[in-house]
């Protein structure tokens, strides 16, 4: 069963997502104590490369309280554990232009390793986000006129 820590609310709101990954991470002990704990925020992350690595850009992780190493930056670039051939294919794709790679969200899997969840997507415009609400409302109101009537 997965443990999720932490989900990007905002990355469906402002993207498309067109495919989903599964990605490891560096992190060092106090990271991954702050993560059990739940003490990231996701909401202005993105993914990088940078040298043929993918790297984990602007993911706050709290310093965790009891810890008696050396502080790091919590916003530091961590970097993504992928194949070289997933790396290769979305480098290609990122070169494309529209697509970049957010990630969704962060959870333990079933062995508790900290893994996080990112996507290839295409930003959205702000008319599309307004024409995806409108559209959402409608469907909320069709289902309550629905319910009404049963």
């Amino acid at each position: 069963m997965l443990k999720i820590v932490a989900t990007n609310k905002k990355a469906h709101t402002d993207y498309e997502v067109i495919e989903k990954l599964e990605a490891g991470m560096v992190l060092t002990g106090p990271e991954v104590k702050s993560l059990r704990e739940g003490r990231i925020n996701l909401k202005d992350a993105y993914c990088r490369f940078k040298d043929g690595e993918l790297y984990l850009v602007n993911a706050h992780i709290s310093p965790y309280k009891h810890s008696k190493y050396v502080s790091l930056d919590p916003e530091r670039p961590r970097k993504l554990l992928l194949h070289k051939r997933e790396l290769k294919r979305l480098l290609g794709k990122v070169a494309e232009k529209g697509f970049t790679i957010v990630p969704l969200k962060v959870y333990f899997n079933t062995k508790g390793i900290a893994k996080v969840e990112i996507a290839l997507a295409k930003g959205r415009r702000i008319y599309d986000k307004r024409e995806k609400i409108a559209q959402r409302d409608l469907e909320r109101r069709l289902r309550r006129e629905e319910k009404y009537y049963n």
